[in-house]
């Protein structure tokens, strides 16, 4: 499995000209082959039915904006997927596996299929609120988008910490210093606590990984 998840990021990388011998692309693939093993193993041992094939992904659209993120396929399968200003950004391994064990963090903990859950709760919620004050179709639709969009936020940050924390710990178990890899915070924008923001502010992240550290003794 860790040969064909290398050979999907070849094909990714090859379609924008990447070599083998690209630093990068070959921090990448080492990182990768380090993090996803654990990663499988946490999630098979957290969710023994749920699908823990993780494949990570390269999108060197040149036009993408730095970023990493979690989806799944059309058959369920974990995909985590970076984009080539994101490897970019990162300024050694660490920093890159700890991104890595976040996104897969989403997974393991069921990120995904709570936040649509949600979504669907506060659609339904404010959708049927507005249809017995009489709402139109209309009202009563952009109602239930709204519904959902503050549902799907609604617990989006607890998510975001959830997920620093086991990515703590699998960064470690993959080889990796948390201690070093969580000084990413400190050089992306700060997005502060906005209301129905996504993320939390980069102190209460820093906060949350560092309190993790303790707790298991990592480094």
């Amino acid at each position: 499995m860790r040969r064909f998840l290398i050979l999907i990021v070849l094909w990714v990388a090859g379609c924008a000209g990447i070599t083998a011998d690209d630093p990068t692309y070959r921090a990448f693939v080492a990182v990768a082959q380090d993090v996803e093993p654990v990663a499988e193993a946490e999630c098979r041992k957290r969710n023994p039915n749920r699908n823990c094939d993780f494949e990570l992904q390269l999108d060197m659209d040149p036009k993408a904006p730095a970023n990493a993120f979690q989806s799944v396929d059309r058959s369920g399968r974990p995909l985590v997927i970076f984009t080539a200003s994101m490897l970019e950004s990162f300024r050694n391994p660490d920093e890159m596996a700890f991104v890595m064990s976040h996104e897969v963090a989403h997974h393991i903990l069921g990120h995904l299929d709570q936040q649509r859950r949600n979504a669907v709760q506060g659609a339904v919620f404010l959708g049927e609120l507005v249809s017995l004050e009489g709402g139109t179709p209309e009202e009563i639709a952009n109602a239930q988008y709204v519904g959902a969009v503050v549902g799907a936020r609604s617990y989006s940050k607890a998510f975001e910490l959830e997920a620093d924390a086991l990515g703590t710990v699998i960064t470690h178990l993959a080889g990796y210093r948390p201690s070093i890899g969580v000084q990413f915070f400190d050089a992306i924008p700060d997005p502060g606590d906005a209301f129905l923001g996504t993320h939390p502010a980069n102190p209460d992240r820093i906060l949350v990984v560092k309190k993790t550290i303790r707790k298991y003794g990592l480094n």
